[in-house]
């Protein structure tokens, strides 16, 4: 039994919950379920579907922080996912590439940081992407904003079903 991704009413993530909340908040009418997990929890008498996404019938207000830049958040924006070969990993897999070298005045920023595996990066080595005939998937950028940018306990890549809602 996993926790749920909380929307809210607009759709925009604001936190992982436990799943026992979770039903909670469905079973008071506070919020409606989008997505389900295999598994059910049983009562003596009813059967009951896990949430995995539920949105709140009521918008509410969240304060917005600019999204701190660390190893994880760089892994997060990216999907977990090499930015070179397009292979998802686990954290603990993947390792992070300056796009131009800091040999080369490449600096440490949300748009020269990559995800990126360890065989592509030991291939890329002190080159560009350009010299090394290795394109990025795609640019990489500051993410305006998410709820998970710190301390969400997320430690490895986020169910399946909850990345339409995730990542904008």
């Amino acid at each position: 039994m996993e926790p749920a991704l909380l929307l809210n009413a607009t759709y925009e993530p604001l936190k992982v919950i436990p799943w026992q909340k979770a039903i909670t908040l469905t079973f008071l009418g506070k919020a409606e379920l989008i997505e389900t997990q295999e598994d059910r929890v049983r009562t003596s008498t009813q059967s009951y579907e896990l949430p995995s996404v539920l949105r709140l019938v009521t918008r509410v207000r969240v304060p917005r922080k600019p999204v701190q830049f660390s190893r994880s958040n760089i892994y997060r924006r990216d999907k977990y996912q090499c930015q070179y070969c397009g292979d998802k990993f686990s954290p603990s897999v993947l390792t992070f590439d300056h796009v131009i070298p800091r040999s080369r005045g490449g600096d440490t920023s949300w748009a020269n940081i990559v995800a990126c595996c360890q065989p592509c990066n030991r291939f890329k080595g002190n080159k560009t992407p350009e010299e090394a005939e290795m394109p990025l998937l795609g640019k990489p950028k500051e993410p305006r904003w998410w709820p998970f940018a710190m301390g969400d306990g997320l430690t490895e890549s986020p169910p399946d079903e909850w990345l339409p809602y995730m990542w904008t």
